[in-house]
């Protein structure tokens, strides 16, 4: 596993997913008007806590999260992570709210700018809620504790007598009430409550948790008031355009730029420089065209004539790369996960299964492609970016410009959309490099095209899955083969195999009771940048699991459900210690999160309970079925899908049952599984990036196809196994990966065609 991944892993054991650190933070102007206007300020940081630490804490203190409650009972919540669709600026504060016993319609929640003051703020990995939940919830219970004392003091009764309840204090035995502004001034005076005497709530006592709860920015979104970073306007801003290589690591050789520079508008040209190895998440270099308008950056751009260096990769070519993966998954690879003996099982098997997958790469396409606004000012610079990352914007654009990252004010407004992409912000390193040069504001748009042909790419891979089954049909050996280009690469170009922890991506938790197992990852060299895609390596895993599981049931003679089941076996934790390297499970304790297959069957029993599977369909009509664990959500998707005799496919429904332990905001969740569904299915059916001669070869919507109204399901069917008291799992990605298999198991149930390469429309269904 990389270094990156080994630090956020060992921070999140050893800090964000341990005790909190509160301090009363009301003697501090962190709020503006809030601190200094006698209200309630409450900061947590994320360390070991201590007792009493706001009496031990002194002089400077610096907050993660916060809240404030001002003097008319106005409550301030800030939310640290990037808003981009999935709701967690909702999420996270009705979590502190619901605990405080605050009146939501009272809270106002403000966006933190990208700060380590604040902890973690990459905003990816389904890991928000996993993450701050506990947090959270302890931070609202200790302002709750201490408004109660606050009351208590002020009515001169025992704190036992007091209670919150809707943004007020109630004395219990009396009936009367004081407002929590009421309160603020008398509470900003107090200690926080030491860790062991926080009083959480019982989940039946929740308001907010667990419930349907429309998001905050719902409204602004609805009516186009919400603001974007193509928004973002300051004075005397000007507007960049940029040409970068069509090959990834190409370089400028030379340019004229005299002929840009007669376009109407166009102030100037700007070199932005090449990185220098690792990749990382600088920016790719090139030419950037500065004018008054983005259209004037645009058209002097295409004006522009450039000698490139197209570099080692100029050779790169889809098809061919295709079948050096295919032939790397025919061979050994490094061993992530061994039990038993396989080929002691193959060598004993009375029928043998093969078959081989391959999954294309794919790129993000989120509706709003990358942009940033950056005012670089002496030594200081202000950077506006549609990014998941505000702290890696803060780096990667101070290593752009040579400033210390302390003097970069990093800001994020609303994302619209992401999946991945503005994990990585080198977009905001350009606009930074831009404003450097001309000395005013620049905003860097990107358009469609720079955002296909220049992204961060979803793996391409290759599968070759191998099973043996004995005289009686029981499957007893399971050798899987995955080789894809790693991210890795991305922090040491050396890397030209999947670590293990990629391989953790719904691979090596292979869920099923088979004694034998071998599960291996191989060899693939990298030509593109790589980079996470909603639901990762689960999208290709995924689908040669599910794929190849219906294969043996079909093989075996067996209905599909029965034969999942049968290969999930009874419900137990799997144990994975005896692996190479310990399992990545997406950051988090195996111990809190352990991969239950109890649960796994009871969501593919829900979704087939939902389908009404077996039912009898027209002809042509087909069910297919997958389960999947992912982001410590389990997800199991049943569609239904219609094939005409012309081989247009339609799906009149989709059913899933996700288990993701405790629901913080149902609506949320099912608005996730549903989006996860069309984004699944984008892929599923028309995601394709193909490459020629280190180009890529598509450019905008009309060759890289995505979901359209007409496309889509018309019914998706979501039902929640709601657990309030299990931890939180993740809910943006896991939707994704099971949708591809069972699809393409209903295309088998329809059409008796067994298809094992995506997207779908490279395949011929007519009759």
């Amino acid at each position: 596993m990389n270094t990156i991944m080994n630090m956020r892993r060992r921070n999140l054991r050893k800090g964000v997913a341990g005790r909190i650190r509160l301090s009363n933070m009301s003697r501090r102007h962190f709020l503006m008007g809030a601190a200094g206007t006698g209200g309630f300020v409450l900061g947590l940081t994320l360390f070991p806590i201590q007792k009493n630490p706001a009496a031990a804490a002194g002089g400077v203190f610096e907050p993660s999260v916060f809240l404030s409650i001002a003097k008319d009972g106005t409550t301030t919540i800030m939310c640290h992570r990037s808003e981009m669709g999935q709701g967690i600026r909702t999420g996270l504060p009705i979590v502190l709210a619901d605990e405080l016993e605050a009146d939501l319609s009272r809270c106002v929640i403000v966006q933190a700018e990208g700060d380590a003051k604040y902890g973690d703020q990459y905003t990816d990995g389904s890991h928000s809620i996993v993450e701050f939940y506990d947090q959270m919830r302890e931070l609202g219970a200790a302002g709750r504790q201490m408004l109660e004392q606050a009351a208590a003091q002020q009515w001169g009764v025992a704190q036992s007598e007091c209670k919150a309840q809707n943004h007020k204090v109630v004395h219990q035995p009396t009936g009367k009430s004081l407002d929590f502004g009421d309160l603020a001034a008398t509470a900003a005076t107090l200690e926080v409550p030491a860790a062991d005497t926080l009083r959480l709530k019982d989940s039946k006592d929740f308001r907010y948790v667990g419930k349907d709860t429309p998001i905050v920015d719902l409204k602004d979104i609805n009516q186009g008031s919400a603001t974007y970073t193509i928004d973002i306007t300051m004075p005397g801003m000007k507007y960049a355009s940029v040409e970068r290589c069509p090959v990834t690591l190409g370089k400028v050789k030379s340019y004229d730029a005299s002929e840009a520079l007669k376009v109407p508008g166009v102030e100037a040209v700007v070199e932005i420089p090449p990185f220098s190895l690792p990749v990382v998440y600088n920016a790719l270099g090139g030419i950037a065209v500065v004018a008054s308008n983005t259209w004037a950056a645009m058209e002097g751009r295409k004006k522009l004539k450039i000698t490139w260096d197209y570099g080692e990769n100029a050779g790169y070519e889809s098809r061919a790369y295709r079948k050096s993966l295919e032939e790397s998954a025919r061979n050994k690879g490094d061993v992530w996960r061994e039990e038993g003996d396989v080929n002691a099982a193959f060598g004993s098997a009375h029928r043998i299964l093969e078959a081989e997958y391959y999954s294309p790469l794919l790129v993000h396409v989120p509706m709003e492609p990358p942009g940033a606004v950056a005012h670089v000012q002496g030594d200081k610079c202000l950077v506006w970016s549609s990014t998941q990352d505000p702290q890696s914007a803060r780096d990667v654009v101070a290593e752009a410009i040579g400033l210390d990252s302390a003097n970069v004010e990093s800001r994020m407004p609303l994302l619209g959309g992401a999946f991945g992409r503005k994990s990585k912000p080198d977009f905001a390193a350009e606009a930074a490099v831009c404003s450097k040069e001309v000395g005013a504001p620049v905003k860097v748009t990107w358009t469609r095209e720079d955002d296909v042909r220049n992204g961060f790419y979803h793996s391409d891979c290759a599968q070759h899955v191998k099973a043996a089954l004995d005289a009686n049909g029981k499957v007893t050996a399971w050798e899987h083969r995955s080789a894809f280009p790693t991210i890795n690469w991305l922090w040491d170009a050396a890397e030209n195999r999947p670590g293990a922890w990629e391989i953790d991506f719904g691979l090596s938790d292979l869920p099923y009771d088979i004694p034998n197992i071998s599960i291996e990852g191989c060899e693939a060299p990298v030509h593109v940048r790589v980079g996470w895609l909603r639901s990762v390596h689960n999208i290709f895993h995924a689908f040669a699991i599910g794929s190849f599981a219906d294969e043996i049931a079909y093989a075996r003679g067996r209905d599909p459900v029965d034969n999942l089941l049968d290969l999930i076996g009874p419900a137990r934790i799997i144990d994975l210690s005896g692996n190479p390297e310990e399992y990545f499970n997406y950051m988090f304790g195996i111990d809190k999160y352990p991969i239950d297959t109890g649960r796994l069957i009871k969501v593919v029993k829900e979704a087939a309970k939902m389908s009404k599977w077996g039912r009898s369909l027209p002809s042509r009509h087909g069910l297919g079925i997958m389960a999947h664990r992912s982001f410590l959500t389990y997800v199991a998707t049943v569609v239904e899908v219609a094939v005409a005799d012309d081989g247009t496919i339609s799906i009149p429904n989709v059913y899933m049952a996700v288990d993701c332990g405790l629901a913080v905001n149902t609506d949320r969740v099912r608005s996730q599984m549903e989006g996860a569904t069309i984004y699944g299915m984008s892929a599923a059916c028309y995601g394709e990036i193909t490459a020629k001669a280190g180009r890529i070869q598509q450019h905008n919507f009309n060759d890289y196809h995505v979901v359209r109204m007409s496309d889509c399901p018309r019914d998706i069917h979501v039902h929640i196994l709601q657990n309030l008291d299990a931890p939180p799992g993740g809910v943006g990605e896991p939707g994704v990966p099971p949708f591809a298999p069972a699809l393409y198991n209903a295309v088998f149930a329809a059409t008796g065609k067994r298809l094992r390469s995506l997207p779908l429309q490279n395949h011929d269904l007519s009759i």
